[in-house]
Formats: structure tokens, C-alpha cells, sequence
């Protein structure tokens, strides 16, 4: 190894570099390295997706001001995002207040609005039915499917500090609400495996769960990645008459092939691809092969609002680019590629996938 001493030595005659200059050179910390590649390829970025789309995957507030949600509505525009599924509806009156907000006015077939469960008093003896009645008033008020949060299966827990599990019976009446009422189920649960695994060198997320410790699951507190999961892909064996759509690719970004194979095995699993694009961009001809394989299968989603975000999407999906930045450090510290998929898997990724699985969307506002 070469020291500091023998480094300096080496400098050419008539230059000088100060042992200060050397060690402020050295003193960057794996945090702060971010290097700009020198690589020159052809590039086509995209700031609006090719197709109209919708996002089945997102948050907006309860309540919103006509001024920001004209706000929403132009970037909606400017990204070609025909319909934005708001996931975070609520049950009853609040719920009620979503729906007031989002579908209604000339903006209302714009969006779509799940319910979501309560979980007051789980323990009570009426706790089945009266979940279950609640999702049906709030499937009859305008709600056009649930959404299901990551709290349950990891945080919830019933009067006697048990877990309450993803696949729990006290459910399965809500779930034929659903089946029913033919309306969908986005579902997330767990995190990505590796917020359940040691915090150590190996760990490709080390760099975010060191900066937000907060995201780390540790086996003290939290059941395990496989418990939760399989307990997540047990709920869709045990409701097969209700279309599942698993959030974030059910954390199988990174192994689409026994992704594939859960979903060869349950024909009523779909998945969506918000905040999992990072696995996708680095891994672009066995993503590419997957998402024509599974074209029928699989939706859009981002997951959170924000609109500048989208074109790292829409580059990945619709180009050819080569090695090109993600735009979180923290997700995935190399670089992406991309898909380049054929019109018509875009076509059904970006809309008619969500199409036949949401009923009251104007079809017109699509290409056939």
C-alpha cells in the first residue's frame, strides 16, 4: 500500500500539494461520494410516458384546496397521467370526505379512491361483521376497492399484544365483500427483505437504513421478511375469487423469476411496480423477457407524489438508454437501463391492465 508520504513524494518537481489539500481530498465519507459518469451514450430522456397511463399506486391528502389540486391536475397532464388511484381513502365519513373531494366536479373522473380497513376494537365479538359492512357502505358510497397498509401483519396488534396476522380469519368476510362487489385489493406488506436482514457490509440498503435507522426491522421486534410474505401469498390462496394486486412487486423486484412462479400458481395476483424500479433498471433483458411474459398481470404505480420522479419511469420502461441515474442515492447506488418494452406491454402496463380490474373509468380517454 502507498502512503501519504510516498504519494507526495511522487509529485513532479515544481508541484506542491499541502497535507491539507491531500487529507480534504481523502476525507469523503461514503455518504457524500456521487460520481458523475463520464460514459457518453446516446440519450432520450422522457418527461411524459408515450401512452396515457394510471397511477393505481398513490397518496393524496384528505382534504385539498381547489388551488392545489389544480396543481395536481396540470403536473397530472403534463406526465400524461389520465387517472390517479388515491389510495389513502379512509372508511366512513372520512371517507365520504375523499370521495367529496376527488370524484366529484369536472375533475372527478380523474381520480379513483380506495377504502381502507378499521381496526377499532378487533377484539370485539362483532369485529368481523362490522368490518365487513363497513366496506360494503363504503364500496356502495363510491370506494372502487381497498387498500391494505403496511401496519397490518407487522404493527397491528389485538387487546393481548398478539400479532395480528395478514391472513387473519376475522377478515374473510370483508373479503367476500370484495368478491362480490368484484373490486380489487392493493396490498402491502412487509418492506424490502433487506430492512429485515443485519445492517452490515453486505447489505445493499446499508446507506439508507444507516441514515434513517427508523426503516431497520429488527428480529426483536418484527417477524421475519418470509413470515409476513408468506403469510401475504396465503391471504390470496385462501380468497381466490378476489383480484390481489401486491404493492411494490411483493418486494420480488430482484427475483422476478419466483415472482413469476407465484403468480403462474394464483391467477388472481397481480402486482404493481411503485418505489421497486431501482431492481428493474439494472437487470433490463430478464425484466424485459418477464414483463411480456406477465404483460396481462402487472400495473403502473409510483407510490408517492412526486411528479419530477416520473421520467426516471417512463426512461426505463419506454427506452433503450444505457446507464443513466436513479433518482434516490439511497434506493440504489448504480445506475439504470432500459427496457425498451414493445408498445402494446405498455399499453397494458400503463392502462389496460387497470382497465379491467377497476370498473367506472371512462375507457374513451385511452387508446384502443
Amino acid at each position: 500500500m502507498v502512503s501519504r508520504r510516498s504519494l507526495l513524494g511522487l509529485l513532479p518537481a515544481g508541484l506542491t500539494l499541502s497535507r491539507t489539500a491531500f487529507t480534504q481530498q481523502q476525507s469523503i465519507s461514503i455518504e457524500e461520494y456521487e460520481p458523475k459518469s463520464s460514459l457518453v451514450v446516446p440519450q432520450t430522456p422522457r418527461n411524459r410516458a408515450r401512452f396515457p397511463f394510471i397511477d393505481i399506486h398513490n397518496h393524496q391528502p384528505t382534504f385539498r384546496g381547489d388551488d392545489d389540486l389544480s396543481k395536481v391536475l396540470k403536473d397530472m397532464d403534463a406526465l400524461n397521467m389520465r387517472v390517479m388511484v388515491n389510495l389513502s381513502g379512509s372508511y366512513g365519513d372520512a371517507l365520504k370526505g375523499v370521495l367529496k373531494t376527488y370524484r366529484t366536479g369536472p375533475h372527478k373522473d380523474r381520480f379513483v379512491v380506495f377504502a381502507n380497513f378499521t381496526f377499532r376494537d378487533v377484539d370485539a365479538p362483532d369485529y368481523a361483521d362490522r368490518v365487513a359492512k363497513q366496506l360494503e357502505d363504503d364500496l356502495k358510497a363510491g370506494a372502487q376497492g381497498l387498500k391494505i397498509f403496511k401496519n397490518f401483519g407487522m404493527d397491528l396488534k389485538d387487546a393481548k399484544g398478539q400479532r395480528v396476522h395478514v391472513d387473519d380469519a376475522r377478515y374473510d368476510k370483508a373479503f367476500q365483500v370484495l368478491a362480490k362487489y368484484n373490486a380489487p385489493c392493493l396490498i402491502h406488506t412487509a418492506e424490502p427483505r433487506q430492512f429485515f436482514d443485519p445492517v452490515d457490509k453486505y447489505n445493499e440498503r446499508w446507506l439508507e437504513l444507516t441514515t434513517i435507522p427508523g426503516r431497520r426491522r429488527p428480529p426483536d421486534r418484527y417477524p421475519s421478511w418470509d413470515v409476513l410474505m408468506n403469510e401475504h401469498w396465503s391471504l390470496f390462496r385462501r380468497h381466490k375469487n378476489v383480484n390481489f394486486i401486491s404493492a411494490h412487486l411483493s418486494w420480488l423486484g430482484g427475483d422476478l423469476g419466483r415472482l413469476g412462479k407465484l403468480m403462474d400458481e394464483m391467477p388472481n395476483m397481480y402486482a404493481e411496480i411503485g418505489a421497486v424500479l431501482a431492481e428493474l433498471g439494472r437487470q433490463p433483458r430478464f425484466a424485459r423477457q418477464w414483463f411480456i411474459r406477465y404483460q396481462d398481470r402487472v400495473l403502473m404505480g409510483k407510490d408517492t407524489w412526486a411528479p419530477e420522479e416520473y421520467a426516471t419511469y417512463f426512461r426505463v420502461l419506454e427506452t433503450s438508454d444505457e446507464y443513466f441515474p436513479y433518482y434516490r442515492k439511497r434506493h440504489a447506488f448504480w445506475s439504470m437501463y432500459g427496457l425498451d418494452l414493445p408498445d402494446e406491454v405498455l399499453k397494458k402496463l400503463y392502462y389496460k391492465n387497470a382497465l379491467r380490474l377497476l370498473k367506472g373509468i371512462d375507457p374513451s380517454g385511452f387508446p384502443k
